[in-house]
């Protein structure tokens, strides 16, 4: 096994073991948000309105896999849709406050949880190393990507 192969299987498997333990610690006040639907608002509240069409290449589903979760968070106030400004054909979604909020509780717990770990297992320059690893894995999932700026995840609230 080359070192390529080495690093990447080490960084999926810790990827996989933290996002794990995130999603345990991360119910927030309210438990209702998938992780599908956190990060359709966590994409738009980073990014701003956006079509349906552009939220499904992100998350890498078709449209109508989105349905389903706009359906849901429009219905509870989450999202808004109103007709797109040069095709009316096309709508624009958009986070409203009550999306944001929920988005916050969402991930509250699991913040708290991370920087406790971080500040109790990690030395001052550990946590360093891994502020700075970080940015480096945010350029990796970008990497080949049509829009770079617009693939996977949203950023940190």
């Amino acid at each position: 096994m080359g070192e390529a192969t080495q690093t990447a299987e080490s960084v999926r498997w810790a990827v996989s073991r933290l996002s794990s333990r995130l999603r345990a610690e991360q119910p927030g006040e309210d438990r209702s948000l998938s992780r599908l639907a956190a990060s359709v608002l966590a994409n738009l509240r980073h990014d701003g309105p956006s079509t349906v069409s552009a939220l499904a290449a992100i998350e890498g589903l078709r449209p109508q896999s989105l349905t389903r979760v706009l359906n849901a968070l429009e219905t509870e106030g989450r999202v808004a849709r109103r007709p797109d400004e040069h095709d009316r054909r096309a709508q624009r979604i958009a986070i409203t406050d009550a999306g944001r909020e929920a988005l916050r509780a969402h991930v509250r717990d699991g913040n708290r949880w991370l920087a406790g770990a971080l500040a109790e297992t990690l030395t001052p320059a550990e946590r360093e190393i891994v502020r700075v690893a970080a940015g480096l894995l945010l350029q990796v999932a970008g990497h080949g990507a049509a829009d770079e700026r617009r693939q996977g995840a949203a950023p940190p609230l």
